[in-house]
């Protein structure tokens, strides 16, 4: 601005002093140019509306394409308009997004670029810092903001062969003697039809061969409901390797939950976890500045995420996941006073997967109770467990099933100990 006056003071002075009306005339454009930048810039950069458009939720693995729609809704072109988005290092696949464009009047821009879910979790993008101003540089640099926007990753999800884990686990909808419906996917053979029966039921193709009416028998079954028992109690990962741990756990509990959505069979979730965004409420949500990631609060006075409970379908199935997608571990309540209580609302009969670090006496106890109850315990430790047939003796003879699902590299590590011990 001081330079600016002093050009101008200067050309004014040569003007007077040789009286050449060019000089006054350079003297007006200046200044017409100077004042139509410091009045049309900022109100420029009002007029820009910027959209980001992207899938907020996506699979672990997945590629996202991001859109960044930018709109002149004035009818002079702007000079130039500078983009700076922010992107979580988790998802980032070329560094951060910086770029400069111009828009003419009433034109409508895109910009694409892409990220990446590595890692499970509710992460950031943005916010984008949108910097504008005149083509000589007279008025300055004007800055404004696009809001941060949410994207939710996926646990990632493995078939159950693939965890170590039989693909049929005693759980799910089982035959019965006890005839509480029939099960159109258990076909039985044919009968002759009786009065009463359902149209529908009729095997026409049969009946035609046969010459006489003929219905479907059906074999009869009852369906239990499976709820999933997920203790993310801190004190309960002793590893040195705890967040790997952990993520293992999620990915397990997540595999379990879809495989029983594929199933058609209702599944639910319990978990002793902190989750971030429940926590936070009103409050605005903290992200960490590396990986863009939601931060856990640091205190640890709040409650367990309210239990989903058990239904079918694939909506239910992304209800779970997502919870799944922001849990962290966290010193709410342990598990064995926690775990009866918490299973209070389900129903007599119900399978529970319960799915922690460990297996020792007192978590066998808290799932013993659980036998008491009246509901059909079954106990997935994540941890390597170099005496597990004692944990599975123990929870024979307490009337439940276990099971040990270490993550791979942990068998790696477990064999190559056990051979080094053999020497």
């Amino acid at each position: 601005m001081a330079q600016f006056s002093s050009l101008i003071l200067f050309l004014l002075a040569i003007a007077f002093l040789l009286r050449v009306d060019f000089i006054f005339y350079i003297i007006y454009l200046i200044v017409g140019i100077y004042g139509w930048s410091r009045w049309y810039a900022p109100r420029a950069l009002r007029k820009i509306a910027v959209v980001r458009q992207y899938s907020d939720h996506a699979y672990w693995g997945e590629r996202v394409p991001v859109t960044i729609e930018l709109t002149n809704r004035n009818w002079l072109p702007l000079a130039w308009l500078q983009l700076n988005e922010t992107i979580a290092i988790k998802l980032a696949t070329n560094g951060s997004l910086s770029q400069v464009v111009t828009l003419k009047g009433r034109e409508t821009k895109g910009i694409q670029y892409e990220v990446k879910a590595r890692r499970r979790g509710y992460y950031q993008l943005g916010p984008m810092r949108l910097t504008a101003g005149d083509l000589f540089g007279l008025a300055g640099e004007h800055q404004s903001e696009l809001a941060a926007n949410y994207l939710t990753v996926y646990p990632r999800i493995t078939q159950l062969e693939q965890l170590g884990l039989p693909s049929r686990l005693p759980f799910g909808t089982l035959a019965s003697q006890q005839r509480l419906y029939q099960d159109p996917s258990r076909p039985n053979g044919v009968r002759e039809f009786r009065s009463g029966d359902s149209l529908r039921q009729i095997n026409w193709k049969v009946s035609a061969h046969s010459q006489q009416l003929l219905v479907k028998t059906l074999e009869p079954s009852k369906s239990l409901e499976t709820s999933i028992l997920f203790n993310l109690h801190s004190h309960d990962y002793q590893r040195a390797n705890r967040a790997s741990t952990v993520e293992w756990a999620v990915e397990v509990a997540a595999s379990l939950a879809a495989h029983l959505s594929n199933q058609r069979q209702s599944v639910g979730l319990i978990t002793n976890g902190v989750d971030p965004l429940a926590i936070a409420g009103g409050r605005s949500a903290e992200f960490d500045e590396i990986s863009g990631r939601l931060l856990a609060p640091d205190e640890t006075s709040g409650s367990v995420p309210p239990a989903i409970p058990p239904r079918t379908g694939r909506s239910h199935l992304m209800k779970i996941l997502e919870r799944l997608a922001r849990i962290e571990i966290g010193d709410l309540v342990p598990f064995q006073p926690w775990a009866t209580s918490a299973c209070g609302h389900l129903s007599w009969g119900v399978t529970i997967l319960i799915i922690t670090p460990h297996g020792d006496e007192s978590v066998c106890q808290a799932v013993h109770q659980l036998v008491r109850a009246g509901f059909n315990p079954v106990l997935v430790t994540i941890e390597p467990d170099y005496n597990f047939d004692r944990v599975r003796e123990r929870a024979r003879s307490l009337g439940f099933t276990t099971f040990n699902v270490p993550q791979k590299q942990d068998l790696e590590q477990w064999a190559q100990s056990s051979l080094e011990g053999t020497r």
